[in-house]
């Protein structure tokens, strides 16, 4: 993939990418439009397929918050058409790199020393490159070692970015403002974390320590000598990505092995820590010849507030309708119904959210749960269409639901995702039964 020589760092350079790109949107609907009047069943696949392209493209050059922002949506099932989500998916691992010399700077700003200082070999051509930043080779000794790199401009750039993309978002993906405005300043908060790589490597290090009892999982280890806010260093694990695994056919029992220990891994921190590792995109993990599973990358951990863990998961405990008796304050408590609401309103809103609870619940209530049941992932794509296309949740009179649930939703859609791909069967051993029984 070619590499990227510079990178628009200033508001205005920035600002400008994001009209140019407007206006290729805006030229792509008035072409949609022209052939619709000849031909009125004029489909949008072409007009969806042109947008996704030049959206990407022109994130993929600016990088940081507006292009993470992309590869979340891509993630989220039912927020994008396919085509988007395929394109935007690319932004997980299959970035445009950025060209040496700029990662060059990078370790002189932040270390003192260019790379060739620390490494015995340092590969000039990224390994990988992401939305926040991209990772190089290096070598001490016999030791290889993983080097994150963070783009030149990403940090200082995250509030200008967000409120630039917020009316695309709007209008190619059909969000309400308020809702965008509820979802952005979560996504903001969690983006100035991910981009200080200080605090992903203590958090690395905390969460690496709560769970090497599990079975069947690798974590690397770090070089505090070389990293900084904008570089981290890393021991190189080996592996494999899903796919990869995957098109080696492995048998039942594997799958389920390592499934189980992913879902041991996420179980374990949300149920245990109160925080989650909530970017569980396949690029974070590498099945490895050894019959393990190495995790990586830190940078986006949610912690939660014990009043949320408590609530959030006595509303995800419903079965076949029986919710808790408080249910409904619940909802009230947690800003999915609102105070000024009509009696109408809250009714059908209560009934929205009942049901996406009930699917998004489901696996905590069998012993063990199939994630390559096809029917299951097949209510969940649908009733995630419904919700996206529901106009009355569309023009609810604010956002619903609290900011805390819309990471731990998002880690536990990937999750379930992840599973889902593997084909697993898991053990469930959530608390989620007994807390549901505390008032």
């Amino acid at each position: 993939m070619k590499e990227q020589k510079k990178i628009p760092v200033t508001k205005v350079q920035r600002a400008s990418r994001f009209v140019a790109t407007g206006a290729r949107v805006g030229g792509n609907y008035l072409k949609y439009y022209s052939k619709k009047l000849i031909k009125s069943d004029q489909g949008r696949d072409e007009l969806d397929a042109d947008n996704a392209e030049d959206i990407y493209n022109s994130l993929s050059e600016l990088k940081g918050s507006a292009l993470k922002v992309a590869q979340m949506l891509s993630m989220d099932q039912g927020m994008l058409p396919g085509v988007y989500a395929e394109k935007f998916s690319q932004a997980q691992y299959n970035a445009p790199p950025l060209s040496y010399p700029l990662v060059v700077k990078t370790f002189q700003r932040e270390l003192g020393q260019g790379p060739e200082h620390f490494f015995d070999a340092f590969g000039k051509s990224a390994a990988a490159a992401a939305s926040i930043g991209q990772v190089h080779k290096g070598r001490i000794g016999k030791t290889v070692y993983a080097v994150k790199v963070q783009y030149p401009g990403v940090a200082d750039s995250i509030h200008s970015d967000l409120r630039m993309v917020k009316p695309i978002a709007q209008r190619m993906f059909n969000i309400s403002e308020a809702d965008i405005n509820h979802y952005l300043s979560e996504v903001e908060e969690r983006l100035i974390e991910e981009c200080d790589y200080g605090l992903e490597y203590t958090r690395s290090l905390e969460i690496a320590d709560h769970c090497r009892h599990i079975p069947d999982l690798q974590f690397p280890e770090y070089l505090p000598n070389i990293s900084s806010r904008r570089v981290l260093t890393m021991e190189w694990l080996p592996g494999a990505h899903m796919e990869e695994f995957l098109k080696a056919d492995p048998d039942q029992e594997t799958r389920d092995r390592l499934g189980q220990a992913i879902w041991d891994f996420y179980d374990h921190q949300i149920h245990s820590m109160k925080q989650v590792h909530a970017d569980p995109h396949p690029g974070n993990f590498l099945f490895q010849s050894s019959g393990t599973v190495g995790v990586i990358d830190f940078g986006c951990v949610k912690t939660l507030t014990d009043e949320f863990y408590t609530r959030y998961f006595r509303l995800l405990n419903v079965v076949d309708g029986n919710e808790p008796e408080d249910y409904e304050s619940l909802l009230y408590d947690l800003q999915y119904l609102l105070k000024d609401d009509r009696a109408d309103d809250a009714a059908y809103y209560k009934k929205r959210i009942l049901e996406l609870n009930q699917v998004l619940g489901r696996p905590f209530h069998h012993e063990e749960f199939d994630f390559g049941d096809p029917a299951y992932f097949s209510s969940i794509y649908r009733l995630s269409e419904e919700l996206s296309k529901d106009k009355r949740l569309r023009s609810a009179n604010g956002a619903r639901g609290p900011k805390d649930a819309l990471y731990i939703n998002r880690t536990y859609f990937g999750l379930y995702s992840l599973l889902n791909r593997l084909g697993a069967r898991i053990r469930v051993t959530s608390p989620i039964s007994s807390l549901s029984l505390q008032a």
